[in-house]
C-alpha cells in the first residue's frame, strides 16, 4: 500500500538484485523487506543476494506471534497489520501524525497454529532450491542462480487445491 499511497516503491527482487553486489563489495548486508508468500519467494530472495529475508506475513497467524486471535463465524483468525498502518501507529506512536497518511493495512488472516510446519516448509524449499542450482552452501546461491522472466509461474493443470496443508 505504500506504492498506492505515495507513488514510491520498488519490487524487492529487483531491489535486491540491483544492490547486493555493491553492498557486499562495501561489506554491507542486504535485507529483502517483505512480500514473501511462499518458500520459493524466500529462495529467490537469497538467490538474488539477500543476506536476510523479512517474513512477517508468512510468520503472522501462528501461536508464537503476538497477534490478537479473533473468532468469526466459527473460524479463528489473527489480526495482522503492517508497521506503517494506522493500527501500528496508534499502538506504538499514539496515532497517525497529522502530516502523514497510513500506508499499511490491518487484516484478518487465518489462524495457523504452531510455526514449526511453516519453518520446515521454508527450510525445505530453500534446501531444494540449493540442490536444483548446485549450491552446497546458502552463500553460494547467488552465484548459481539465474532469473528468467515468465508470464505464468505455476502449473495449475490439477487445480489450485491440494490435499496437503503445506502445498
Amino acid at each position: 500500500t505504500t506504492r498506492k499511497k505515495t507513488g514510491v516503491g520498488y519490487p524487492q527482487l529487483s531491489a535486491v538484485l540491483e544492490c547486493a553486489d555493491a553492498a557486499h563489495g562495501l561489506g554491507g548486508h542486504i535485507v529483502a523487506d517483505g512480500g514473501c508468500t511462499c518458500p520459493g519467494d524466500v529462495a529467490k530472495a537469497f538467490g538474488a543476494g539477500a543476506d536476510f529475508v523479512m517474513l512477517g506475513g508468512m510468520f503472522a497467524g501462528h501461536d508464537e506471534g503476538d497477534g490478537e486471535v479473533i473468532e468469526k463465524d466459527g473460524q479463528k483468525f489473527v489480526k495482522f497489520y503492517g508497521m506503517s498502518s494506522a493500527t501500528a501507529m496508534q499502538k506504538h506512536s499514539g496515532g497517525v501524525a497529522t502530516y502523514r497518511t497510513s500506508e499499511g493495512k490491518t487484516v484478518l488472516i487465518p489462524y495457523k497454529g504452531s510455526i514449526e510446519d511453516t519453518i520446515q516448509d521454508i527450510l525445505g524449499g530453500v534446501r531444494s532450491c540449493c540442490t536444483y542450482v548446485g549450491a552446497v552452501k546458502l552463500k553460494e546461491l547467488p552465484k548459481r542462480t539465474t532469473f528468467v522472466r515468465t508470464t505464468k509461474q505455476l502449473n495449475e493443470v490439477y487445480g489450485k487445491k491440494s490435499i496437503n496443508k503445506t502445498d
